[in-house]
């Protein structure tokens, strides 16, 4: 009988499944491993693939202890497939097959909706990797390097957790995009991601901390939507990915929230009391907030998009099919159905933007974003505790939801911060305004050079409260070879 809690690695790929007893799967996911393998040597972190990094593996998917600390080369990490516990006698919580048995297969009607499914999510994972492979050189210590690191090979192990699926459920066409994830690149012209924001240029570290609040905060919803699935391996892949992307957004809400420390305490014993006084902020080697607010901007519009059009029939199919619900769908008082229900949604009438009762089924994505904006407005207001307590006034802010849409119903439409259609002259005369510009990325770029010290920082970050596994601070996190 499998021991579904502990993780076996009594194979090349670390498990909870039976892989050992599942003999075509394991020889299909062991012919995938040496190609990405060779993807990660390519397309991982550039000039750290012989660095001892202090990494956390999985052990265990209960609730308590699953994660073990040690020193491990990257490439040698043991990337796995891991699933959460299975629930007796779990149903389909939602769509047509309300209370149904979850289905331990995907239903034949089915597959193509999976199969994109699986395929969308698995793209992100190296996408984010490629994105980011650059940042190594530029850490402001040796923590956020270790972080970042962190962040990498998890992401890594959830493209994993998609190719088993992939593989497992569906065939040879499985198999055939498992072997295409490996192929797209970030960025590429001719092989781009599936999805434009994992397309987007990471430059320096303000943006890696803005990626992982906004952007892997979307990935959260989307796993939380997915882990309502009335397919159950699906549900119980994303269960145990969310126990993972918990420290992603951490790595950002944290980064980010360090950086404007360290500015308003700058600030203050500089006695600059007006955060818009840019060049004498500027000249104390930290980043203004202003120049933060802009990229606050630009993340989170591009990780709106990231949720699709407002209106989408194939959000309601999904819904209907069962296999992907709403944020905490089991918690939501309705009868799991929406076939008559109504739900506010955002569009353009005569050139305004203004709230339309429009059918729930086609508006998920709407609901799903709606979530996402409340989850990153507790965040925000975390942000703005800092230079509260601090004593400098200024408060981050989202912008409103039609703000530099490039999908759905404000597609290249012109709005500002505030949410006023605006026109192609206003926009250009002000868009440094709202987003950074390629000067702020250059006064950004100057102030990101490596601190390889341990227990060192950058002079525009703040350290942590903590470090990692209740190390000491100056602990050696990242072995850099000379």
């Amino acid at each position: 009988m499998i021991d579904i809690d502990t993780v076996s690695y009594d194979t090349k790929i670390p498990n909870n499944v039976g892989l050992s007893e599942d003999r075509r799967v394991l020889k299909a996911l062991e012919k995938w491993h040496p190609g990405y393998i060779d993807w990660w040597k390519e397309m991982g972190p550039q000039g750290f693939q012989d660095s001892l990094v202090y990494l956390r593996t999985a052990v265990n998917v209960g609730a308590d202890g699953w994660a073990k600390f040690d020193y491990v080369r990257m490439p040698e990490y043991r990337w796995g497939v891991l699933l959460a516990p299975q629930e007796e006698d779990r149903v389909v919580p939602f769509g047509e097959h309300l209370g149904e048995p979850a289905w331990q297969e995907i239903p034949g009607e089915h597959r193509a909706l999976v199969r994109r499914l699986l395929v969308i999510q698995g793209d992100t994972e190296p996408g984010s990797v490629e994105q980011q492979r650059h940042l190594g050189a530029t850490a402001p210590s040796l923590y956020d390097l270790r972080n970042l690191f962190q962040v990498n090979v998890e992401e890594g192990r959830h493209l994993w957790a998609m190719v088993y699926l992939l593989q497992k459920y569906l065939g040879r066409d499985g198999r055939e995009e498992a072997n295409d994830l490996l192929m797209r690149r970030s960025g590429d012209p001719d092989k781009p991601r599936m999805l434009g924001a994992f397309n987007e240029a990471t430059p320096d570290w303000l943006s890696f901390f803005m990626f992982t609040f906004f952007t892997d905060r979307d990935g959260k919803m989307q796993l939380e939507s997915l882990a309502q699935s009335g397919f159950d391996p699906l549900s119980r892949t994303c269960r145990f990915m969310l126990t993972e992307e918990a420290h992603h957004m951490f790595v950002g809400e944290t980064g980010v929230g360090r950086a404007i420390q360290r500015t308003c305490e700058a600030m203050k014993a500089a006695g600059i009391e007006d955060p818009n006084d840019i060049d004498s902020v500027r000249a104390l080697g930290v980043i203004d907030l202003p120049t933060m607010q802009k990229k606050a901007n630009l993340h989170y519009a591009l990780s709106l998009d990231l949720f699709g059009s407002e209106v989408s029939t194939n959000a309601a199919n999904a819904f209907n099919s069962g296999i992907k619900g709403r944020y905490h769908e089991t918690r939501i008082d309705d009868d799991h159905r929406l076939v008559d229900d109504t739900y506010p949604v955002v569009r353009l009438v005569d050139g305004v933007p203004t709230v339309v009762d429009t059918p729930a089924l086609t508006a998920l994505n709407m609901r799903l974003r709606d979530d996402y904006i409340t989850d990153c407005t507790r965040g925000i207001a975390r942000w703005n505790r800092i230079p509260a307590n601090i004593g400098i006034n200024f408060e981050m802010t989202l912008p409103r939801q039609a703000f530099y849409r490039q999908i759905g119903e404000f597609a290249n439409v012109r709005v500002s911060p505030e949410g006023t259609v605006i026109d192609d002259a206003t926009w250009a005369a002000r868009e440094g305004e709202w987003l950074p510009s390629a000067d702020d990325g250059a006064f950004i770029a100057s102030l990101m050079h490596a601190e390889t010290e341990p227990g060192r920082y950058a002079g525009w970050i703040a350290p942590p409260r903590q470090g990692i596994d209740n190390l000491p601070g100056d602990f050696e996190y990242v072995k850099i070879e000379t």
